[in-house]
């Protein structure tokens, strides 16, 4: 299953690279190189929103439709579209279909795919299209008809699946003054990252009058990092970068919008390199935690930071079990957590180590020059410090892995390149302890 997955999100890839690679997808009317190509598809296809060329003045619109696509069908999952084309061919979805669709949207269990896929694609859109017409009361004033609608379209669908992409030359920066489009943007990005079964649990919670153990550790985590964040930014970007013009509101509502965009979005309203090393630093460490399993996000998401916090303040306490809500969490989930932390710093530290080697690091910059972006990168942000810019080729395509490891999940690439199947043990050694700490 996990080969499957994943060659499925390079099969979208490899298309989208050869759209985007067409002379009809540049507004020069020129081939955009394969490597560039390549390398905007899958950011575009892992909701990273990374870009090597400037996306409103390299791409012609057929090449911003192509992005579009590719960017809702990395956020859904590609898998959610296969079942939805089973639908609508009036085909029943086979096992293997459903079994994919399972893990790819981490289900518990399949018995209900079709109706969770519906649910996903209904509340999507629906969310999705809101979000555009919030964003043309904004846009229809500034740009008009014609130009307004397509850009709400454009920045609700990038905003909802946490894709980053944007039409401007420097993100966000102009609208820093503008509080109701940054609310209306972390809404989508808030809603895109929360996760389906998330959506799923609240939706029906009148009916059933339950909300799963996954659902509660999700909120908390989430809610929990965004009051978190927000304080901090507040504190370590007094002014954000020397923006005096702002008022104490707009103060308020850039804190705020910096609170949830790093989690994976890649919006941003002040340039990074105006952000202090605190705000900095605090801004890698919500990169790598990014989202909700199941959602548009990247990043180890906020279930793993959940179960490893309340697993070391058990431990702390003298606690066997690690509980929350009058639940225990699973050993498997526990090992699993530690497992999948440990896997993304190893691999973490493998790519800046070789990107120290094959970039070029400006003499006023250190580490972080390379780090930030590394991270940026597996947590499909797509926030940089200005080395993707002038990335070598090499370097494009360990950012592309990164970025690819970052949205498949590193569980599924490690299983996908290392086994075939996940065999069971077939006997067990004695146990014995070691020191620790």
């Amino acid at each position: 299953m996990p080969q499957i997955l994943t060659l499925g999100f390079l099969s979208i890839i490899l298309i989208g690279t050869i759209l985007l690679s067409l002379p009809i997808a540049s507004r020069t009317g020129h081939m955009t190189s394969y490597i560039n190509a390549f390398f905007t598809a899958t950011s575009a296809t892992c909701v990273t929103g990374m870009t090597v060329v400037n996306t409103a003045m390299h791409w012609s619109v057929f090449g911003k439709i192509v992005i579009l696509m590719l960017v809702e069908i990395g956020g859904l999952g590609f898998m959610t579209f296969a079942v939805l084309l089973s639908v609508f061919m009036r085909r029943k979805v086979d096992l293997t279909t459903q079994l994919l669709t399972q893990q790819s949207l981490n289900l518990q269990s399949f018995a209900n795919t079709r109706s969770v896929v519906s649910l996903v694609v209904r509340l999507s859109l629906s969310i999705q299209l809101l979000g555009t017409l919030l964003i043309f009361v904004d846009f229809y004033p500034r740009y008009g008809f014609v130009k307004g609608l397509g850009y709400s379209i454009f920045h609700s669908i990038s905003a909802f699946c946490n894709a980053g992409f944007d039409l401007y030359n420097n993100s966000l920066v102009g609208f820093q003054d503008d509080p109701y489009l940054l609310f209306v943007l972390t809404c989508l990005i808030i809603s895109g990252s929360l996760g389906f079964l998330v959506w799923k649990d609240i939706l029906f919670y009148r009916e059933d009058h339950y909300l799963s153990l996954h659902t509660k550790l999700a909120l908390t985590t989430y809610l929990g990092l965004i009051v978190i964040s927000f304080v901090v930014f507040m504190l370590t970007e007094g002014n954000f970068g020397g923006q005096i013009h702002l008022s104490f509101f707009d103060r308020l509502m850039n804190s705020y919008f910096f609170a949830v965009t790093p989690r994976t979005a890649g919006f941003y309203t002040v340039p990074l390199t105006q952000i202090s090393l605190g705000g900095t630093f605090f801004t890698m460490i919500l990169m790598l935690i990014g989202g909700t399993p199941g959602s548009t996000a990247g990043g180890i998401k906020t279930t793993t930071v959940g179960i490893l916090l309340i697993r070391v303040w058990a431990t702390l306490r003298g606690k066997r079990d690690a509980t929350f809500w009058g639940r225990r969490f699973s050993n498997d989930n526990v090992s699993r957590s530690l497992t999948l932390v440990f896997l993304v710093a190893v691999v973490l530290s493998i790519a800046t180590l070789i990107l120290t080697f094959t970039e070029t690091v400006p003499k006023a910059d250190g580490i972080q020059y390379i780090l930030f972006d590394v991270v940026s990168a597996f947590g499909t942000t797509g926030f940089t410090l200005g080395l993707i810019a002038h990335l070598s080729l090499i370097g494009k395509l360990i950012f592309a892995a990164l970025m690819f490891m970052g949205r498949v999940g590193i569980f599924t690439v490690m299983y996908s390149l290392l086994t075939s199947k996940r065999p069971e043990d077939a006997f067990r050694y004695p146990e014995e302890n070691v020191m620790i700490g």
